[in-house]
């Protein structure tokens, strides 16, 4: 995409969030970049990753038996025993790269990049996975707090309800959305009430990604978005069912649309349909 192409970054000290495969190759060697492949399990990471880069799930790291997201002493812990400072350039990649940089740049971390896009154009570029697992030492990191202002509570996505200066954004497919389904792969182990919130706005995902998990063109995006009435005026909270569509869709509204005051509901549906008493529409 021109679009995002025109944003990637030139250096540690450049604006732009977004990497590619060459600035990361030319920093294998540089100890102060940490990379972190972010996904659901471990099956892709362990047949080859980037060099140098340990995996983080975003189940078993990034959330409780529960589903609930971890809170920031547990995610102090898991910084500290992947070796990252809080000087650290932290690079994320993977099916789950967006929520982990949406979570950090929340807490506060100082230079959080992403590769944008699949996996795989590592390799497609002729640079080799590693098997390999890094054993990083253990650092100190005395984290933040998440800034509310990028991370949304349950009450805050229920006070938004009605109001017209903010948008609860569902990125979520049609059929979680209309409530034919709770889980996105259709398993019904361990559900919640299906459904969307109240006064919702369905924009899926997919609306706002290629086939191979890039984004599409900005024009595409903002069409997307403004044909469902989401607007750059409004406060937009995004969800879907564990904050990493919601991420994705965050990113694409923050960074390559300029969108201002954007949030994720880190819980989302996970949360609000698991809670006794949450409004919810079919």
């Amino acid at each position: 995409m021109a679009e995002i192409a025109e944003q990637k970054a030139d250096g540690p000290d450049a604006a732009s969030p977004i990497v590619d495969v060459a600035w990361i190759a030319s920093r294998q060697a540089d100890t102060s970049v940490r990379l972190v492949e972010l996904d659901v399990s471990g099956a892709a990471y362990n047949a080859g990753h980037i060099p140098g880069a340990i995996l983080w799930n975003a189940y078993s790291d990034l959330r409780d038996q529960h589903y609930k997201p971890i809170g920031t002493a547990e995610l102090e812990a898991l910084l500290c025993r992947s070796g990252i400072t809080p000087g650290s350039t932290l690079v994320f990649y993977g099916y789950g790269a967006a929520l982990g940089f949406w979570l950090m740049s929340a807490h506060g971390h100082n230079d959080v990049r992403m590769l944008v896009g699949p996996r795989e154009q590592w390799v497609q570029a002729g640079e080799a996975w590693s098997t390999d697992v890094p054993s990083p030492s253990p650092s100190a990191y005395p984290l933040a707090a998440a800034n509310a202002k990028a991370i949304s509570s349950r009450a805050d996505a229920q006070a938004a309800i009605g109001d017209p200066g903010i948008v609860l954004l569902d990125v979520r497919s049609e059929g979680e959305f209309s409530g034919e389904r709770f889980w996105p792969s259709g398993a019904t182990a361990d559900t919640g009430r299906a459904g969307h919130a109240p006064g919702a706005v369905s924009v899926p995902i997919d609306l706002l990604l290629d086939d191979d998990g890039s984004f599409r063109g900005a024009d595409e995006l903002r069409r997307a978005l403004e044909t469902a009435g989401v607007t750059p005026a409004q406060t937009v909270i995004t969800y879907c069912t564990i904050g990493n569509r919601a991420s994705q869709a965050a990113f694409a509204l923050r960074y390559l649309l300029g969108y201002p005051d954007v949030r994720v509901y880190y819980a989302s549906w996970v949360d609000w349909g698991k809670t006794d008493g949450m409004p919810i529409e079919p």
